[in-house]
């Protein structure tokens, strides 16, 4: 008799969208990723660029491929990522989330957006896996996020690889096209917060507001939202461990972990 391993949940930073096709360490880790964790049998994506008021899921067959972005190479806009849709991942990550008192929907028109098929690609290039993709709401907190996850955790131990992706910082408006150094205000914010995360204080990270620099890091918070989807679908007593951290002009910092812990 055989057993489904219990799967970590990890938070990756997608950075530009350009990480489909540009040589980078964050690419790189991204490409080894997939072998490192093995083949899930279903993978829930949290995107930073699924906004909706309340949790949504995609529930389309064939999820489109969505380039929601302007101003790239013509080649970034001819990439597909053509995985399928899972009917029965959208219907059990439905009924767990209600369970939690949560009120989902289901978009049988959503496809999925650079923040979900752009990691993916990396990572399970040959799109193979059956994705769900879950939203964010920027209007509710930390804790409301982290509930959702923990809402969605028993999902780990039913081959299910539960991923946030978004930004561990991400302000647009200061990046230093140049390449120097890393900004000092990014590390002021992102040095404790990994810190936090790394030492398994979860009522500090929910707290990041009250970090240095805060919402220098993050002036919308939605690229920050999927980690505590993560985070929280660990289930309790999360452990993290990080699996990459580089930064890309200046202040984009791309940190990734894996979560794991007691489902129950």
């Amino acid at each position: 008799m055989t057993t489904t391993p219990t799967l970590p949940s990890l938070f990756v930073s997608h950075g530009s969208p350009m990480l489909a096709l540009e040589d980078s360490p964050a690419g790189r880790f991204l490409d080894g990723l997939g072998t490192a964790i093995g083949r899930p049998r279903a993978i829930l994506i949290a995107s930073a660029h699924f906004e909706h008021p309340g949790p949504a899921l995609s529930a389309a067959a064939q999820p489109q491929t969505i380039h929601d972005f302007r101003g790239f190479p013509p080649a970034l806009y001819a990439l597909r990522y053509p995985a399928i849709g899972s009917a029965s991942l959208c219907a059990r990550a439905a009924d767990l989330l209600a369970g939690a008192g949560f009120a989902p929907v289901r978009d049988a028109a959503r496809g999925l957006d650079h923040g979900a098929w752009v990691p993916l690609l990396r990572m399970y290039r040959d799109a193979d896996v059956p994705v769900v993709s879950l939203s964010v709401d920027p209007m509710q907190d930390a804790a409301w996020h982290y509930r959702a996850g923990r809402a969605l955790a028993p999902l780990r131990e039913e081959g299910v690889l539960v991923i946030g992706s978004g930004g561990f910082s991400h302000n647009l408006r200061e990046l230093d096209w140049h390449g120097g150094m890393p900004a000092d205000w990014m590390t002021a914010f992102t040095d404790p917060l990994r810190a936090r995360l790394l030492a398994g204080d979860v009522d500090g990270v929910l707290d990041w507001r009250q970090l240095p620099q805060a919402l220098r890091n993050h002036p919308s918070p939605e690229h920050l939202l999927p980690l505590f989807v993560a985070l929280g679908a660990a289930g309790a007593e999360p452990a993290a461990r990080l699996l990459h951290a580089s930064v890309e002009l200046g202040s984009l910092a791309l940190d990734a972990f894996a979560f794991e812990g007691r489902a129950s």
